[in-house]
């Protein structure tokens, strides 16, 4: 099943859409609640038998927590309700008044082994005041003596569509997402801990298939799906041959990266086109690629075009005086799929013009991290990163290419509008070079297969899934990622269990 990721406003509309269908916004917090209760159960069983603490606030959120208060009574767990400020929702009174035989109310919390935070919803923004406020500090003090905090939807104080949030935020251990993922969960990780989106039934998207669709979540099963197999009879030629155009003077590591991750990723042949300068040690570093010049730019240009199912462009290419002509004469002599990175994107620095009339006619992929999306778009970082889940749907169109826009979360963008979210990496991935694996992941499967956004979403998802087998953050290399390929590539994971739509692990630091 699909699983959407959406601003406040979308996932309030979906609420809407299946209360116009038929459900009742009572059905679907006693859904959310009894769904999050019996998470909370099998997550930390253990711990009921010392007790829950729900901090409950005044809206729908509030009310999902009395149904929370209710479930978790009714399995034998004495639970105390922490009111913040009394329902305003008629759904929420309601849930109130079925729990109150059940649970014990107090104006704090004792002795508990899981703490509910229910104070705030997707709807609220700002920084919490007053009760509400304070229960949010009550929250932070019982994770801070390793109570387990679980936050219903979103953590209060974090803006649901942003990520904002001053320091009187929630620091969940556990966030449990109704209906699908929030863009703030995503652009605020370290405050939400793990992140379980659990089904209530939300119909899809009205819009869903168009090219106006909410952005999708990239999982494993999707990519499981999407990968090209690998058949017992393969050879090297029917794995495909990949050109990786870069190594300028000085940086034939690029290269050695996007060549060696490659070769982690399936592909049969790889060709590592490089300075002359760089050309021993690209040799000496992979010994399994060929490696020539591009010095002689017809003659390298004729070796792609003869030999390679698709090129990558750009892993330490470098910023010299004639790097847009190798690129132009490359992409003018074939039509070959092509990803272009880095240097091969900087060169077109407000050129989109150009750009497009060299990508017409082929498959393109596009990999640029902020910065070089805002040269290549004439505008800034920060209006980039501000917009970041939309800002690459009108320059996908327009040079008719995928755009996979990196960071945390990664975007991919296709020209027909349609959009997917990669949530997977850890700050291990925040170093020079690493965007040099994602190219020779990415390049590997636009070779072997004509589907550039499928290609882009599972190589984010691939290179975001080693870095995470790699465990810690500080001590982890680009080797430690490009030796934890293999594993990403073949694990599988066990099935996920009803009701839960997906299951994104904690971040490491």
């Amino acid at each position: 099943m699909p699983v959407w990721v959406t601003t406040a406003g979308e996932a309030a509309e979906r609420d809407r859409s299946a209360i116009e269908s038929g459900t009742s916004s009572r059905v679907l917090m006693q859904r959310a609640g009894t769904a999050a209760a019996h998470e909370i159960a099998r997550r930390y069983g253990g711990r009921l038998a010392a007790g829950v603490a729900v901090f409950t606030g005044p809206g729908n959120n509030g009310g999902d927590g009395w149904v929370v208060a209710r479930e978790l009574a009714a399995m034998g767990a004495v639970v105390t309700v922490i009111e913040g400020l009394p329902p305003r929702t008629a759904d929420a009174s309601a849930e109130k008044n079925d729990a109150l035989g059940v649970i014990t109310q107090a104006t704090a919390a004792g002795e508990a082994g899981i703490a509910v935070d229910a104070l705030l919803g997707t709807g609220s923004s700002g920084q919490p005041r007053g009760e509400l406020g304070a229960g949010v500090d009550a929250l932070n003090g019982l994770g801070s003596r390793g109570v387990a905090v679980v936050s219903l939807d979103v953590p209060s104080g974090l803006d649901a569509t942003t990520g904002e949030h001053s320091d009187r935020c929630v620091n969940a251990d556990l966030t449990l997402s109704f209906g699908g993922i929030k863009r703030g969960q995503l652009l605020a990780r370290d405050r939400c801990g793990k992140i379980v989106a659990l089904d209530i039934g939300l119909p899809a998207p009205a819009d869903a298939g168009s090219h106006s669709a909410l952005p999708m979540l990239v999982d494993e099963a999707f990519v499981k799906h999407r990968i090209p197999p690998l058949r017992y009879d393969s050879h090297k030629g029917s794995r495909k041959h990949l050109a990786v155009v870069g190594g300028g003077s000085g940086m034939a590591g690029a290269a050695v990266l996007a060549t060696r991750a490659a070769l982690r990723s399936g592909i049969g042949l790889v060709r590592a086109i490089v300075a002359p300068d760089s050309l021993a040690a690209v040799v000496g570093a992979v010994p399994a690629a060929m490696v020539s010049e591009w010095s002689d730019v017809s003659r390298a240009s004729r070796e792609i075009d003869g030999w390679a199912d698709a090129i990558v462009i750009g892993p330490g290419l470098g910023k010299f005086r004639h790097a847009r002509d190798v690129i132009e004469r490359i992409l003018g002599d074939s039509t070959l799929p092509v990803l272009l990175d880095a240097d091969a994107l900087n060169v077109f620095e407000n050129k989109t013009d150009v750009l497009s009339r060299l990508l017409a006619g082929r498959v393109a992929l596009l990999t640029p991290h902020p910065a070089e999306f805002a040269r290549l778009a004439a505008t800034d970082v920060k209006t980039v990163l501000a917009s970041r889940f939309d800002i690459g749907q009108e320059l996908a169109k327009r040079l008719n290419a995928t755009i996979l826009l990196k960071g945390a979360p990664t975007i991919i963008f296709s020209p027909s509008g349609a959009r997917f979210v990669s949530p997977r990496g850890t700050a291990a991935l925040a170093t020079g070079g690493s965007g040099d694996i994602l190219a020779g992941i990415a390049g590997t499967l636009l070779a072997q297969t004509p589907d550039p956004v499928s290609s882009a979403a599972c190589a984010a998802w691939i290179h975001g899934r080693a870095a995470e087998l790699c465990g810690y953050v500080r001590g982890t290399t680009l080797e430690d990622v490009l030796y934890a390929l293999p594993r990403a590539w073949n694990e599988t994971s066990p099935k996920l269990r009803d009701p839960v739509l997906a299951d994104l692990p904690e971040v490491h630091s």
